[in-house]
């Protein structure tokens, strides 16, 4: 320890230059520092060191607030504030004066500062607003150390709000001649791409001069930006793949400096970020995955040198090759790679190999057969870590035939494990594998009541909620609901008889629910005797209140009369006045219903298909209520989220104008920003509260404040995958296993004894049990495409009026579409940028028609999952009511299959988008192609069968998390003659909105003596194609403007016209996204919109310093700053 403390001393100086000598190299005895921390380390106890720093703050706070400090000293308090601060004493005091530092110092004393104010303060501290000042005049000033203190402060804290006062103070860095500089600035406009994706947007262009900068460190800083653009939308940097794959390339040449090698291996960071990136790039699409094979087999070939950092290229190398569309050769060496990995001796080359395992088992699901001894070693590993994998990995091949056996080993680990993160993630996966694969009723109640009682109340609440749901709900066969429920009944009540209060909470409340629902369907069984049993669990001392009213509840529904109502009246008698208002209010139910036994039936009847009750989410009946409230002049509803956001500001520094009656909340717009659309029509009580995106949509979004960003959606933030657990020598993987040496003698081994023959056999059987399946007929392919699987429990498929998903049965197979924030960004990169580059697409996107009205907006976009065949619509207007047509068929085989003339005729007078194919096979060819109608959008489906014999059970199905499909037709499966153009219509309408939506589906269908194919496709539509003009006038648009309360502001580029800029831009925004000019006057106008006619958006803009200053509100959240994104794209297209 004391070998420790005198480095630290001697390393201090040079590094904050407290020393008075400029050439001392070891900090002085009686230095105050010094002191502190040798005063600290003599210390023997915890007490003693809180007196001490107690002290020494005091002393500083003492210092710091006398007017004859100098800089120099304030630098040295700062210092000894810090050392404090790191141990974890709050030094608040000292805040103001780190500010105050780095604003008047000089170069060492601004350094302190900022040092200070990092470590201080978060990204939404209210002291920070001080530091905006002096930010910007560092970014301006001509002092490089100065220049590259301010970019690291704004790269690593900087208030979202104030992002675009320094903007345009970093897009000029990016053209510093100092490589520092650039680089810096790539990593602050990364930082502002993660908080605020839509303040960057304009810059993305820019970003690919940054990507060919010529020094490395500023191309591998873009690879951060570039990682994260793809994510959101690898379409849109297609072009840029052969200028990743020529960077790869030069890296693993050893083409860059000596300084970015790491033990002698070029750029390994590098090498693994540009994996990951081509990965996204080459991820079905075949064009792009042939420009990636040389170089990734070139990174398989070089990466044989023996340490930990060749391996962890190894493992992206593996990723990525199995990412992309498949080639043999490349196949076949990852596999060996990974073969090597698994067999290894060394834990940490054992666990990168069942990780690289794991995620290549679901594209190639015979490479687990190869290993399957090695995987059930490795199941009775001694390390936790290595076995927790290796039933990762089991959860992956798990199918019909071996679900039991994986379920098995799954509970029994469970039972000796002591990791509570590991239990709530392994009991939700045994609930999932229960509930899709189970063999019978008997095994999966007696499944799920392990499951309850080994998670007991850590486990997730949707795990009890789905299973009641699944219950309820019911199956498609009568006969196996009633098999199920009684059976869980009888489980139940045995348990309920035997020692209930070892039982966690959460499952007596399961018990509970079961026993109220379903317990007269065991015909021996009274409800006076369930009665008895659930009074026996009030009883219990370790029933808790929520427990209790579980119980109350069931047997409210039992209480039917006779001895069940007398049960039922000295437990309610026992409750009525109890302190616990729940409690009280369910005693009093039961009292009441228990002596009516009439209302009790109607209350609680009993059947066993009971009909759907809708329940209407939105409160609809209250509108007119809640009208009449706001015309009288109450204040509009504010979620929670909403109210603590304005309490904690109520707190922070105002800097609103007086000359508004009521203040007006800060958004991401400057202050010059904040001006109301009163000058047109509204004079006073304007309301400007606003939300950020992150808290909108609801109030259950997590809030991170005062949390840096240091793990995202992927991971942590600078490399996806977990890093080994050591940095030790071994020998490599490409090495067969004979020939691998001994390695480090301090990594731990596994040594495996000589296994005797009766053992040998044991896990044969134990390996054909756990690896049936795995063969040809595996339900996972090797384009990693789930094929169609049995499951036992399959729910009822509901009424197209009450559900926007089609049929239930592949919702959860199927993807929902990206949040809002991760489309923010989806905007294509300039093609002069490519051309300058010299960069060519690999596959150039399909030209759109220009045979349509001029309102046609963003395009949609069509995928075949599977497949390269892409496709594009522009989004077109009509006007008449959406009336979805049924199911129909051309009757004459003979007629030509010209798509357009099966248009059906209702449409014929609006326009549609063309028509564009989706799937494309041997047996049937499908199209799509929307009609915009004013209350809704009609999404038509062709498809023709083109082979000589009818097509059987022809199933098509389509879904979306965030729209409304209703499609109507007469029967869920039809028959389709040879040669025959079937026509399907569906009406969709918008849920929540998002920038772009996806609709997913399925067809299904079955040739003559052949077996039922599956073919998905996707279908993208932008929010455009939804929009229409709400015609309102200036009075009403008042009203409805102070009604609203989601919001969003920020500024954008006016269109170039010399005489009336303002009118050509709204003239632009009026044309391409279909929006009602209300009134412009001057330099300000007033626009309306709605998604379709249910979700209206007002937008306010005014001419402001030549940008045009946007202020968009609306009443559905996530709205504005979609529409936001639109008119962003609009305008730069022009």
């Amino acid at each position: 320890m004391s070998d420790v403390v005198e480095k630290t001393l001697t390393a201090l100086p040079s590094l904050l230059s407290l020393d008075s000598q400029p050439g001392s190299a070891k900090l002085s005895s009686s230095s105050k520092l010094g002191l502190l921390i040798r005063g600290i380390t003599e210390l023997t106890s915890k007490h003693e060191e809180e007196k001490l720093i107690q002290r020494e703050l005091s002393s500083i706070k003492e210092q710091v607030s006398s007017p004859n400090a100098t800089m120099r000293q304030m630098k040295e308090l700062m210092v000894r504030t810090i050392y404090c601060e790191m141990l974890g004493y709050e030094a608040s005091f000292s805040y103001i004066h780190a500010i105050k530092l780095a604003q008047q110092g000089n170069v060492l004393e601004k350094r302190v500062g900022y040092l200070a104010v990092s470590l201080f303060l978060n990204e939404n501290h209210e002291l920070l607003l001080l530091l905006v000042n002096t930010v910007l005049k560092d970014l301006q000033s001509t002092n490089l150390i100065e220049v590259c203190m301010a970019l690291t402060v704004v790269g690593q804290m900087f208030p979202k709000d104030m992002i675009p006062a320094v903007l345009p103070l970093v897009e000029e860095k990016l053209n510093h001649p100092k490589e520092i500089i650039r680089r810096k600035a790539v990593l602050a406009l990364y930082k502002f791409y993660l908080i605020a994706p839509n303040q960057v947007q304009h810059i993305h262009n820019k970003f690919r001069k940054a990507l060919c900068d010529k020094d490395p460190g500023v191309m591998s800083a873009s690879l951060h930006i570039y990682t994260q653009l793809i994510q959101d939308n690898p379409e849109g940097y297609k072009d840029l793949t052969a200028s990743f794959v020529t960077i790869l390339k030069q890296v693993v040449g050893g083409k860059l400096p000596m300084d970015f090698n790491y033990h002698s291996v070029p750029a390994p960071w590098v090498q693994m970020q540009l994996l990951r990136i081509l990965s996204l790039l080459g991820k079905n699409d075949q064009s792009t995955s042939e420009i990636m094979y040389e170089v990734l087999d070139e990174s398989l070939r070089r990466a044989e040198m023996n340490h930990n950092i060749t391996y962890a290229i190894l493992y992206e190398c593996v990723k990525c090759i199995y990412t992309i569309h498949p080639k043999s050769d490349l196949l076949e060496k990852a596999a060996k790679c990974i073969g090597n990995f698994v067999l290894s001796r060394k834990i940490n080359l054992k666990y990168l190999g069942l990780k690289a395992l794991t995620y290549v088992v679901q594209q190639d699901p015979k490479l687990a057969l190869q290993h399957q001894m090695t995987i059930i070693e490795c199941l009775d590993h001694p390390d936790f870590i290595i076995k927790r994998e290796t039933l990762e990995l089991l959860f992956r091949i798990t199918n019909a035939q071996n679900v039991t056996v994986i379920v098995e080993k799954m509970l029994d680990f469970l039972r000796t494990s002591e990791d509570d993160y590991t239990t709530i993630d392994l009991i939700g996966k045994v609930a999932e594998l229960a509930e899709k694969y189970a063999p019978d009723n008997e095994w999966f109640i007696e499944t799920m009541n392990t499951v309850f009682s080994i998670g007991g109340d850590m486990m997730q609440p949707d795990i009890p909620n789905s299973f009641l749901k699944l219950l309820s709900e019911g199956f498609d066969s009568v006969e196996e609901d009633s098999k199920l429920r009684l059976f869980a009944v009888n489980s139940y009540v045995s348990l309920v008889q035997g020692e209930p209060s070892k039982l966690p909470q959460r499952f007596l409340q399961v018990i509970c629910w079961v026993l109220g629902e379903y317990s007269h369907l065991r015909e021996d069984l009274e409800p006076d005797v369930v009665l008895r049993l659930l009074a026996k669990l009030l009883d219990m001392k370790s029933c808790s209140s929520e427990t209790k009213s579980w119980v109350l509840m069931a047997m409210t529904k039992l209480c039917s009369g006779g001895a069940a109502a007398c049960a039922a009246q000295e437990v309610s008698e026992t409750y009525s006045s109890s302190l616990d208002t729940v409690l009280r209010q369910r005693a009093h139910e039961l009292q009441f219903l228990s002596q009516n036994s009439e209302l009790q039936a109607r209350v609680f009847p009993r059947s066993d298909d009971p009909e759907p009750v809708e329940v209407d989410s939105s409160l609809s009946f209250l509108d007119g209520f809640v009208s009449e409230a706001l015309a009288a002049g109450a204040a509009p509803y504010k979620p929670p989220h909403q109210r603590q956001e304005e309490l904690s500001r109520s707190k922070a520094l105002n800097m609103e104008p007086y000359g508004l009656s009521l203040p007006i909340s800060m958004s991401s717009s400057s202050i010059a920003e904040r001006q109301s659309p009163t000058l047109l029509s509204i004079s006073s009580g304007l309301s400007g509260d606003s939300t950020d995106l992150s808290h909108k949509g609801g109030s259950t979004a997590l809030k991170l404040d005062g949390v840096k960003r240091v793990w995202g959606r992927e991971g942590y933030l600078t490399q996806k995958e977990p890093a080994e657990a050591a940095q030790v020598e071994v020998p490599s993987p490409l090495q067969s296993p004979s020939q691998q040496g001994d390695g480090d003698r301090s990594q731990t081994q596994t040594s495996t004894p000589a296994a005797t023959p009766e053992c040998d056999q044991e896990k044969q059987q134990l390996a054909s049990s756990l690896f049936v399946g795995l063969s040809s007929q595996s339900s996972v392919c090797l384009m990693g495409k789930s094929e169609p699987t049995f499951q036992r429990f399959r729910k009822k498929t509901k009424g197209p009026s009450t559900s926007s998903i089609t049929s239930l049965e592949t919702a959860n197979q199927l993807v929902s579409p990206p949040p809002v924030d991760k489309l923010l960004c989806n905007s294509l990169l300039d093609s002069s940028i490519a051309s300058e580059l010299g960069v060519s697409s690999p596959e150039q996107t399909t030209q759109l028609s220009e045979g349509f009205t001029d309102n046609a907006t963003c395009d949609a976009q069509v995928e075949l999952a599977g497949s390269d065949m892409k496709g594009s619509d522009p989004a077109v207007n009509g006007d008449d009511d959406c009336d979805v047509a049924a199911f129909s068929e051309d009757p004459d085989p003979h007629k030509d299959l010209c798509l357009p003339s099966h248009l059906p005729a209702e449409f014929s007078g609006l326009v549609h988008s063309e028509i564009t194919p989706v799937v494309t096979n041997q047996s049937l060819d499908l199209s799509v192609c929307h009609v915009h109608k004013e209350d809704c959008l009609v999404l038509v489906v062709f498809i023709t069968n083109s082979t000589d014999s009818a097509i059987q059970q022809l199933l098509v199905q389509i879904v979306s998390e965030e729209l409304e499909v209703t499609c109507m037709y007469d029967s869920p499966e039809e028959e389709v003659r040879s040669h025959v153009v079937a026509v399907r219509q569906y009406c969709i309408k918008v849920k929540r909105p998002l920038v772009h939506f996806e609709l997913v589906g399925m067809v299904s269908y079955q040739l003559p003596a052949e077996m039922p194919q599956t073919v998905q496709f996707s279908y993208k539509l932008p929010l455009t194609s939804f929009i229409r003009p709400l015609t309102v006038s200036t009075e009403e648009y008042g009203t409805m403007w102070l009604a609203f309360s989601h919001d969003t502001k920020q500024n954008l580029t006016m269109m170039s016209d010399e005489q009336q800029p303002l009118v050509a831009t709204l003239n632009a925004l009026k044309k391409k996204l279909l929006l009602h000019v209300v009134e412009i006057i001057g330099e300000e106008g007033i626009v309306a919109c709605s998604v379709l006619q249910d979700q209206p958006c007002l937008m306010h803009c005014r001419v402001h310093a030549g940008m045009l200053a946007v202020w968009l509100r609306s009443s559905v959240p996530d709205l504005p700053d979609c529409l936001l994104y639109h008119c962003q794209r609009t305008l730069q297209e022009h």
